[in-house]
């Protein structure tokens, strides 16, 4: 069986022709022989060439970008992607860092900005539950209203005339679980 070298190039718009041309010409420079490539922001919308290439890479092939954001949304993205590729036997270079996670110190330092990123995201969620106590302690935070308790009585209704909980779901705009919760506490 013989590894691959496959890229992925994105840019967020159309008119970065110039950056998608860069990022191909590193690319092929760099031996891919294979090259997805995309030009979609990385926030809104679903990028079906880095599925595409997720799906292509096999066991023993290496996915090369350029740089990072050009590869991930966030580090939570990047974990994940990285999870998956991991899991596929499939290893990762980016070009701008010199980071190859087929090496010991590419491995190394993929996971020291997963540890980073983690920490920064329990910080966050630390302050923000503070945040919440301190609103609610001053009678400035009411909490999220319940939006699907306000249709128990539809749901109640529905569920008497014979219908599944998917189609309840659908008729009133709430979750599976909201409407199996409403039934549970009936």
């Amino acid at each position: 069986m013989t590894s691959a070298i496959v890229g992925y190039a994105r840019t967020s718009t159309t008119d970065q022709v110039a950056g998608l041309d860069a990022q191909l010409r590193d690319l092929t420079a760099a031996g891919c022989a294979k090259v997805f490539k995309e030009q979609v922001s990385s926030v809104d919308t679903k990028r079906n060439e880095l599925e595409r290439a997720l799906d292509y890479v096999r066991e023993g092939d290496t996915l090369v970008v350029t740089k990072l954001d050009r590869l991930a949304r966030s580090m939570a993205n990047l974990i994940d992607i990285t999870g998956k590729l991991k899991a596929k036997g499939v290893e990762l270079r980016v070009l701008a860092l010199n980071l190859d996670t087929a090496t010991p110190t590419g491995k190394l330092m993929m996971n020291l900005m997963g540890s980073i990123a983690e920490f920064e995201r329990e910080l966050m969620l630390e302050r923000q539950r503070e945040g919440i106590a301190k609103a609610k302690a001053e009678g400035k935070y009411q909490g999220r209203a319940p939006t699907a308790r306000r249709k128990t009585d539809d749901v109640l209704r529905l569920k008497a005339e014979g219908k599944t909980a998917d189609a309840i779901a659908a008729e009133l705009g709430v979750s599976r679980s909201s409407v199996f919760r409403i039934l549970r506490d009936a």
